[in-house]
């Protein structure tokens, strides 16, 4: 099954994108490593805003000390 992802999607862009693409089956708030992970190779990603090839953000912790 081919799924849809939507990546980073906040306001009325959503609305626009579900009349060209569909309602999607999955919904990332960012782009990140994890969201990365969760899309199989014949899925099918939408991004608000970036371009296809853009890196995902690797998203920094700080130690406690």
């Amino acid at each position: 099954m081919r799924c849809i992802h939507f990546v980073g999607f906040r306001g009325e862009e959503y609305h626009s994108a579900v009349k060209v693409f569909g309602k999607p089956h999955f919904i990332h708030r960012g782009w990140a490593l994890r969201a990365q992970r969760e899309i199989a190779d014949n899925d099918f990603v939408v991004f608000a805003t970036g371009s296809h090839d853009q890196e995902p953000r690797h998203r920094g912790r700080v130690a406690a000390h």
